[in-house]
């Protein structure tokens, strides 16, 4: 059996000590034509934790991240710790997790499933019935974390293959199989909500977008690349539907039975949540004492009081969840620390005393000047798309977004600042083609109805849809909006 190469001892014995060396000598470095010693610093503090984070992994090397940028003279411990930890984005996420994780934990989201797969229409029709299921993820997906929603939708779909007598490696699976992968990460694309992706990216670029504004972007781009996405895996892979009696799926749905109390309450929470996230933006022009209201309690709110309630909140003596749990079992915690360095890494490449922005102003002003603004926008999708297929998502929306800002921001580009940001959150979820892009793709590529070569090609056809979809219909939607 072949070691991994984050696995192996002479590897790590040679590329750690390197990263270590980066991480802590920059700014011991003399000024560079004009680049300070503490830029410098911070440009080879992510130099390294971008090698680890793509080869060794996400935990220890994000808290080496925080640990270096500490030593940085103009941002210290203190600064490093409340742009990290001390975030809104990481508070949001980590009660955005629980919520969710209690959502899970119901029939809900199967329910969700099984409704849609058991209309009429998709029981008549095979390629409906194909349909009907992947929206569901996608439905389910605009709130749910895109690893927790495939682990939940699998075994519905391995249920549904089993029932109506579908080989994994039939056609059929393909198609749902691949379409599942696929949906999961449109989905995570189209709303901020525990999602952290789009999240990264606004924070790398120091900007706050509403959620009810995000969505009014990346929600038609995220359904019209649904719709071509599933038209390409129909036409290409042409499954066999004539001989399936889709009926049988209604088996699943009766053994549901009713709606507990539990369940019922979870959900009333989790509305609760999605309705005060969404106020403020419709507010905005309607009323503007609720908006600056609802606006002062920040995003952080809504899930922290959805916390609160799952915890106090008892039904048959049992609370609706316990947080021991739900911290243990619910959390990501490598995404959420490597986020926490993330946020600091994006707050450090904007400070203003380490002088980054003003270098490549200087540097970089006069030659933006000259290059059209949508050559500057295709070539940031065209980065974000190929990066996040290949390695990490949480890499590509901090990495492309922070380098995306400083050169708009160093420019006097006519290229709309927070649209261009979104749309690399958008793309950085939008994940497709390769194993290494995001765990559920891997899964699928690794499943008895898909290989990575199915992965690659359809992947590939459905990244480069969604890069013509962030030009002509993400962006143009974007410079309405904002």
């Amino acid at each position: 059996m072949k070691t991994k190469l984050k696995d192996n001892k002479i590897y790590r014995a040679i590329i750690i000590p390197i990263c270590l060396i980066l991480s802590f000598c920059g700014q011991f470095i003399p000024p560079i034509n004009g680049l300070s010693s503490e830029a410098i610093g911070v440009i080879l503090i992510l130099v390294s934790s971008l090698i680890l984070w793509l080869t060794i992994g996400i935990d220890w090397p994000s808290l080496l991240c925080l640990f270096a940028l500490g030593f940085i003279n103009s941002i210290g411990f203190n600064t490093v710790i409340s742009s990290s930890f001390g975030n809104t984005t990481f508070a949001f996420l980590l009660f955005t997790f629980i919520c969710t994780y209690a959502l899970s934990k119901t029939t809900l989201l199967k329910r969700v499933a099984l409704f849609f797969t058991n209309l009429k229409i998709s029981r008549k029709n095979g390629y409906l019935f194909i349909f009907s299921f992947l929206f569901s993820v996608l439905l389910v997906g605009l709130f749910t974390s895109p690893s927790v929603l495939f682990i939940v939708m699998l075994p519905i779909l391995n249920e549904i293959l089993e029932i109506l007598n579908i080989s994994k490696k039939d056609k059929i699976a393909k198609v749902m199989m691949l379409g599942l992968g696929f949906s999961v990460s449109i989905s995570s694309g189209m709303t901020p909500i525990a999602h952290v992706f789009p999240l990264l990216a606004m924070n790398a670029a120091n900007i706050e977008v509403s959620a009810f504004n995000y969505m009014g972007m990346a929600i038609p781009t995220g359904l019209i690349l649904f719709l071509l996405m599933f038209f390409v895996l129909i036409l290409f892979i042409r499954p066999d539907v004539k001989n399936i009696d889709f009926n049988k799926v209604g088996t699943l749905k009766s053994e549901l039975g009713k709606l507990n109390k539990k369940d019922i309450t979870i959900l009333i929470i989790s509305l609760l949540v999605l309705i005060l996230w969404i106020i403020p933006s419709l507010f905005e022009y309607i009323y503007q004492l609720v908006y600056e209201y609802f606006n002062y309690l920040t995003m952080v709110m809504p899930p922290l009081l959805g916390a609160i309630l799952l915890s106090i909140i008892h039904i048959d003596n049992e609370p609706l969840i316990k947080l021991d749990d739900a911290f243990k079992n619910g959390v990501p915690w490598g995404s959420l620390i490597m986020c926490a360095a993330t946020l600091a890494l994006g707050a450090a490449l904007q400070n203003e005393d380490i002088g980054l922005i003003t270098f490549l102003k200087v540097n970089l002003g006069e030659y933006l000047i000259n290059l059209s603004p949508y050559l500057l926008l295709f070539i940031f999708i065209l980065w974000a798309i190929i990066q996040t297929n290949l390695s990490s998502n949480m890499v590509t929306a901090t990495l492309v977004a922070g380098v995306a800002s400083t050169i708009l921001l160093s420019s006097s580009t006519s290229l709309n600042y927070e649209a261009t940001i979104c749309i690399i959150g958008i793309l950085s979820s939008f994940a497709f083609a390769t194993p290494p892009s995001m765990p559920h793709i891997a899964l699928v590529a690794s499943s008895e109805s898909a290989t990575s070569k199915d992965v690659l090609l359809y992947g590939s056809i459905t990244a480069l849809i969604s890069v013509i979809l962030a030009l002509f219909i993400a962006y143009p939607l974007g410079t309405l909006i904002f």
